[in-house]
């Protein structure tokens, strides 16, 4: 099949190559597509303008992959409410019925939760703008999509970390890690298994779901993440004390229905994962 990647950053690349290797034709629309590799048909797009290029006749799955160019709500305005009503006007002009869009999405929509468990079912509560922006855009999804042929899939990823994104890594070894004082659920995916979710509901038999939540096995304590990174890099514990506001708000994210359609992760926790970038594995893509 063919699949559209409106979107080829790191996590869209590596989502491409892995279509790719199945024998499906991607074609990746991105701003800079000379930096994509040759596997993936890179078409020059700027998603947050109109007129987007020709969408291939045959497209099967969408898959939109966004990123804002910078933390504002001005940028997440202009990449994903313009970008993805940009790229449903493209499928309507060009009279395009693929079988699925996929829009990356983010537990963000969620907010804090008091440490608590979240799923599909959660009632979404953003607490900030990224996380009520991405809501806007899964309902825009929707809305657009409802009464054809089309199926419209939301995959709320957690905080993505892999090849290049180093963070808490970076943290643990410059001495400015701190340990929370109260317990504080962290909800990850390893990039590899954020692409390969991408693709498993992209082209997957069974119908699927509305709403997907990508996280590992393991919403670890932030501190239970830290005292192990100090551990696999040779380091004294990181402080305790006050660690600032919590990034994404304080939940437990389960998979359970990600994992009930049968994918398997790679990284089913971070242990695995981190020990895996820590061991010199992957490459981020450009």
């Amino acid at each position: 099949m063919t699949i559209l990647l409106a979107g080829c950053g790191d996590l869209g690349t590596e989502a491409g190559l892995r279509f790719a290797a199945l024998g499906h034709r991607v074609v990746g629309w991105r701003r800079s597509p000379s930096k994509l590799p040759a596997a993936i048909e890179g078409v020059a797009a700027d998603l947050s303008a109109p007129n987007l290029p020709p969408v291939p006749a045959d497209t099967a799955a969408v898959v939109i992959s966004i990123a804002a160019d910078s933390p504002t709500e001005a940028a997440y305005q202009a990449a994903y409410v313009r970008g993805v009503g940009n790229i449903l006007d493209a499928l309507k002009r060009d009279g395009v019925t693929p079988d699925r869009v996929l829009f990356v999405s983010s537990t963000a929509v969620y907010g804090d939760a008091g440490g608590g468990w979240v799923d599909e079912e959660t009632p979404p509560a953003p607490a900030g703008f990224s996380g009520r922006i991405l809501m806007e855009v899964e309902e825009l999804l929707r809305e657009r999509l409802a009464g054809t042929s089309t199926a419209a899939v939301s995959l709320r990823l957690g905080g993505i970390y892999g090849p290049g994104r180093t963070r808490l890594i970076d943290q643990v070894r410059s001495g400015s890690a701190v340990v929370p004082v109260d317990i504080r659920y962290t909800n990850r995916i390893h990039r590899d298994d954020a692409a390969g979710a991408i693709v498993h509901l992209a082209t997957m038999t069974a119908e699927p779901a509305p709403v997907y939540v990508g996280v590992d096995d393991d919403p670890a304590g932030l501190g239970t993440v830290l005292r192990f990174l100090a551990g696999e890099l040779g380091m004294a514990e990181p402080p305790v004390g006050d660690a600032g506001p919590a990034r994404a708000g304080n939940k437990r994210c389960s998979n359970k229905l990600l994992r009930g359609t049968g994918f398997g992760f790679t990284f089913p926790s971070f242990r695995e994962g981190y020990r895996d970038i820590l061991a010199g594995n992957g490459m981020r893509h450009p």
